[in-house]
């Protein structure tokens, strides 16, 4: 196999890989909780550029002045433009589904990405699963079963989405650990939102709407900062540790779910979210502790 190029460590380094996924998936609610304030006045094809294309802005003004355009040279170009088709089409359907559901239960749901990956790395990763990867994985289906109560009176079709959004997100998961031996974590941060942001950057002005005073203009701004901070932190964390290891550490992200729901509309979940969301939680640090002691 290639060796990595500089500055990308040559062995896992499970903790800091943690520690930076712990980091995404605290600021990431946050936008999430922009979205929806804005998904109420603003087509979504407006909010998912701001998202996108604020991601690369944001990222090129950081990393130019130092790295030059050879920050854009990736040793694997077909893998970073898949990576930015996934990032492109799970943004757009979690966008379109968190205008309606409550945020701590769209969280609850695409918890199930850290399982889908688990499923998908065998294939493109060779990560064999294993008899408790596969009980997890099972679990971790039921509890997003009791989130989403399909037939139930609080079911809701726009959860449906957040599960393509969430397959999406895992293969976008899985191709950022299989191209990380060959490209920068700021190269492949640069790539996830490098097409998304010239596809939407073509068609938004056909549906633009101008935004309506300076906190709304601030809150399009903040999607593209925040999309930035987390997903780097994303990419760093797979260059750390395997994506199977820390794709669990995501859980977090129910805390600021939560909190930012509460804030925008003083609900609180409902106890089936909370059911559910233990269980698919409970599966994932069962998968994270006994994946982990093989690692460390």
């Amino acid at each position: 196999m290639t060796p990595p190029p500089p500055g990308l460590p040559r062995e896992p380094r499970i903790l800091l890989g943690i520690g930076f996924m712990l980091l995404a998936a605290s600021v990431l609610p946050v936008m999430n909780g922009l979205v929806q304030l804005l998904a109420a006045r603003y087509p979504y094809e407006q909010i998912v550029w701001a998202r996108i294309a604020g991601q690369l802005v944001v990222m090129l003004a950081v990393m130019l002045p130092t790295a030059g355009v050879r920050v854009f040279a990736t040793r694997r170009p077909a893998l970073q433009a898949a990576r930015s088709l996934c990032q492109l089409t799970s943004t757009s359907f979690y966008f379109v589904a968190i205008s309606t559901v409550p945020l701590a239960k769209a969280a609850a749901i695409s918890f199930i990405s850290p399982f889908l990956v688990a499923l998908i790395a065998w294939p493109m990763l060779g990560e064999r699963p294993q008899a408790r990867r596969m009980l997890a994985v099972g679990a971790a289906f039921l509890g997003v079963l009791v989130v989403i109560r399909p037939g139930g009176e609080t079911f809701q079709p726009a959860s449906l989405l957040i599960l393509v959004s969430s397959l999406a997100y895992a293969t976008y998961q899985v191709l950022t650990r299989k191209v990380a031996p060959y490209d920068r974590p700021e190269t492949s941060t640069l790539w996830s939102a490098l097409l998304g942001g010239v596809v939407l950057t073509l068609v938004v002005p056909f549906s633009w709407v101008t935004p309506q005073g300076l906190g709304d203009a601030l809150a399009f701004i903040g999607l593209g900062t925040l999309a930035a901070a987390g997903h780097y932190c994303l990419a760093r964390a797979v260059s750390y540790a395997p994506a199977s290891v820390i794709a669990p550490f995501q859980y977090w992200q129910i805390i600021g779910a939560v909190a930012m729901g509460v804030l925008l509309t003083g609900l609180w979940p409902e106890p089936t979210t909370w059911v559910g969301a233990a269980v698919v939680i409970g599966a994932g640090l069962f998968l994270a502790v006994t994946e982990s002691r093989r690692r460390w």
